[in-house]
């Protein structure tokens, strides 16, 4: 005969949640997370010291089953459900250099297999070596736009050059080289009919990508390749970069990646680059795929396919573990470094005018990429926490918590220590086998951890349940796991000995709650045939809940001053609320009803009267908008009175001057005098004249206590001191230049005065007649004629 077990597995999943509505649930204390627990699944998951104890009567008389491994010594060890972590090294072969036949291996182990309970941390130590002749592929993607020319024909020179410079580091080196100019749609490239072919000058058409040279290991054929790419030309600025990148990576056969190598992806441009988005620009709206279109060499997609966005570069290049060094001229160089942040494993190097620099560029950015070892998780590790821990390469310093070392060289190992934790059990029970890698940024070694968790018990199987029907642990009327009681219909109890009988046992559970709660017992206790059986507020403590259900707790009321209610002299608990004596009052009976600590100085007033305050807790409380502050509301804000009494203590002990200089100590101990740079604003600024004539500050206010507190400048402002010496040189200087600037233009005036009568008198003696000698009416006797042909000759 067949048996229908449906219902039993239906019982068992429902179970935990059938317990918690009858019996509700303990909340765990920091000490003892195992207090509370309903199963034997949840027991063993909530803590690594928790352990299950299924021997049947072992609850009876309220002791816990699942609790601490220490405190279950009356549980029988047979009975003792305590499942251990275990981590195995499947695979561990330790690392080795490569050779031409022979892959190297840079991390150790490979592979552990790990069974382990939730909040069980699982440490093992992680090697890495950084292996000598470990293969590097390095793709030259190359902007090929008009601009770069020049850098185009060096390249061709220099590519036996990197090839050379590769392999005195590493004896298996292969070299590759593509271009990319932008998409051909406007307004990325002209669509006239005559640039379509011929953009510009001895140019060939514009085009996506294009992939001129897969990886191999003759560099010559290298320099044939970038010799005969042509350049191109487009419209705007940026280019479309990306898109190659995209491209380079995810066609691994197409380009020639090997596994495993370090994949260098050399990005060589003059210009900024075009990202998701701006496909929208040439009517492009379909997002990028991240997949590879190359077909005999060249990118299908470009025309119909938006441009990538920089996070699935990113994904695409921890995917495909590719290094990749941005080779940009001076003016980009900043634009690309931002890229850093956002995308693991890359570097930038500013790139000369002419690409002279590359050779240098790839050696550097090859040695700080390979110098410097970062650890990563791949998916997969959901809800898993992965620390790491190491010394890198200083072997005596102290381990502390990093995931990166640098300054690495050929030859040269760190190890880390790693620790993996899980907090809880996954709600799907798929989730409990877990498969990530631990692994290099920018390398294919990895560590490939496989995670079983440990969440359910072998009690709780169906096969267990199948054979524990109708227990006699269950008096025949429920099936018995792990050493409680699933119940049949119309029965419920720990051992099911409560019959519901013509009342339902929802009606029963009515009776455990109180009037419009919905918690059984207020989660604090049994509903046991309508009654509730309140259970201790922790572990095996007398401490326990009390009330018809459950609803008191007399030792969960606010402390005061590290003390239940202010502890017997304030006050005690009941039910969860303080119940003060006469000479105390509030929540937690801190406000003391007396009054002697805000009697006024006149000792009959009350805080300075009801316009300043009032007594609140045997604690004045000054009225916001009065100007009396202090412990009695006496002291005036705004007036004088406190500069006054605070000024010799503020010269005495921020100046060292004034009456109390000599006695400072003795008559200003009780001040709270703060010395600060500058005075904060919105305080009482106080200001007085020292002995030495300077000006010296400071300001007051009240804390929240009514405490008075006093800030002082530092520093005294004092008047600039007058340079009489300077003063009377400056005035007898003044004097004598304004003398001789006087006899200067008395000279001056003098001298054009005595030049006009000198020109005056010359005039007069050139003009006059009376020294000729001549008779006035004599004519001679020859006369003079001039000929006016030869006038002026």
């Amino acid at each position: 005969m067949k048996i229908d077990w449906r219902p039993v597995v239906l019982l068992l999943s429902c179970l935990s949640v059938g317990l918690s509505q009858r019996t509700g649930s303990l909340t765990p204390t920091s000490k003892n997370p195992c207090i509370g627990q309903k199963m034997c699944g949840e027991c063993i998951a909530v803590g690594k010291d928790c352990a299950w104890c299924e021997e049947p009567t072992y609850d009876a008389e309220n002791k816990e089953r699942c609790n601490l491994l220490s405190e279950h010594s009356n549980c029988k060890q047979e009975h003792l459900v305590f499942p251990q972590s275990i981590l195995n090294r499947t695979k561990n072969s330790a690392p080795k250099d490569g050779t031409k036949t022979d892959n190297p291996i840079q991390l150790q182990p490979q592979l552990i297999n790990l069974k382990m309970r939730p909040n069980d941390p699982q440490k093992f130590t992680l090697n890495f070596r950084l292996a000598n002749n470990y293969p590097v592929d390095l793709y030259y993607l190359m902007d090929l736009s008009y601009s770069m020319k020049d850098d185009k024909e060096k390249l061709a020179t220099l590519g036996v050059l990197i090839a050379n410079e590769m392999n005195n580091i590493t004896e298996n080196f292969r070299l590759g080289f593509g271009s990319f100019v932008d998409k051909v749609v406007m307004p990325y490239v002209s669509m006239a009919p005559n640039k379509i072919n011929n953009p510009c000058d001895q140019c060939e058409p514009a085009y996506g990508f294009k992939n001129q040279l897969p990886l191999n290991g003759d560099p010559s054929l290298f320099q044939t390749k970038v010799q005969e790419a042509k350049v191109s030309g487009n419209l705007d600025a940026p280019e479309g970069g990306l898109d190659a990148v995209m491209q380079a990576i995810a066609c691994e056969s197409q380009i020639g990646w090997r596994n495993p190598s370090r994949r260098m992806l050399l990005y060589s441009t003059d210009a900024g680059f075009h990202f998701a988005g701006d496909g929208k620009l040439g009517g492009i709206i379909k997002p990028n795929d991240g997949q590879c279109h190359l077909s005999n060499g060249i990118y299908t997609e470009s025309s119909t396919q938006d441009y990538p966005s920089i996070s699935q570069i990113a994904a695409k290049i921890e995917e495909k573990n590719v290094n990749l060094i941005f080779a940009v001229t001076e003016k980009q160089v900043d634009i690309y470094k931002q890229l850093k942040n956002f995308i693991p494993g890359s570097v930038t190097g500013r790139l000369a005018d002419d690409s002279s620099n590359i050779v240098a560029l790839v050696r550097d950015n090859y040695q700080k990429i390979t110098s410097k070892v970062e650890m990563s998780t791949t998916s997969g590790a959901e809800d898993v926490i992965i620390r790491y821990f190491s010394r890198c390469k200083n072997k005596t310093g102290e381990l502390s918590q990093t995931n990166i070392c640098e300054g690495l060289k050929v030859g040269d190992s760190v190890s880390f220590e790693v620790e993996i934790e899980v907090k809880e059990c996954p709600k799907d029970s798929q989730g409990y086998s877990k498969k990530f890698d631990i692994k290099p940024v920018g390398l294919s070694d990895k560590l490939e951890v496989r995670m079983e968790l440990i969440c359910k018990c072998d009690c709780e199987s169906q096969e267990k349940a199948m054979d524990n029907r109708q227990s006699k642990n269950c008096n025949n009327h429920g099936t018995f796991v792990c050493g409680t009681c699933a119940c049949d219909d119309k029965y419920y109890g720990k051992t099911c000995d409560c019959y519901t009988g013509n009342i339902t046992q929802t009606a029963l559970e009515e009776q455990c709650k109180e009037t419009g709660k919905e918690l059984i017992c207020s989660g604090r206790g049994e509903c046991v045939c309508g009654n509730c059986e309140c259970k201790p507020r922790r572990g095996n403590s007398e401490e326990r809940y009390s009330g018809k259900w459950c609803q008191c707790d007399d030792y969960s009321c606010p402390f005061y001053d590290n003390a239940l209610c202010g502890g017997p002299d304030h006050g005690t608990c009941r039910c969860g609320n303080c119940s003060c004596t006469s000479n105390f009052t509030g929540e937690n009976c801190g406000c003391s009803t007396r009054n002697d600590s805000c009697i006024s100085s006149d000792g009959k007033t009350l805080c300075g009267g009801l316009k300043r305050g009032k007594c609140e807790c045997n604690r004045c409380m000054c009225t916001e908008k009065s100007k009396y502050q202090g412990t009695t509301c006496e002291d005036c804000k705004d007036c004088k009175m406190v500069c006054r009494q605070n000024k010799a203590c503020v010269q005495c002990l921020v100046h060292h001057t004034g009456k109390f200089k000599d006695s400072c100590e003795e008559n200003c101990r009780d001040r709270n005098i703060i010395k600060k740079p500058s005075l904060p604003e919105g305080f009482n600024t106080c200001e007085f004249k020292d002995e030495d004539d300077c000006i010296f500050y400071f300001t007051y206010d009240y804390d929240g206590n009514n405490e008075l507190k006093i800030i002082a400048q530092e520093t005294k402002e004092c008047p600039t001191k007058v340079n009489v010496l300077a003063i009377v040189l400056g005035v007898v200087i003044g004097i004598v230049l304004v003398g001789l600037a006087l006899l200067l233009i008395w000279k001056l005036v003098t001298t054009i005065n005595d030049r006009r009568e000198l020109a005056r008198f010359e005039k007069e003696t050139k003009d006059a007649k009376w020294d000729t000698g001549e008779n006035p009416v004599y004519k001679p006797a020859t006369s003079e004629y001039k000929n006016p042909t030869y006038a002026g000759k």
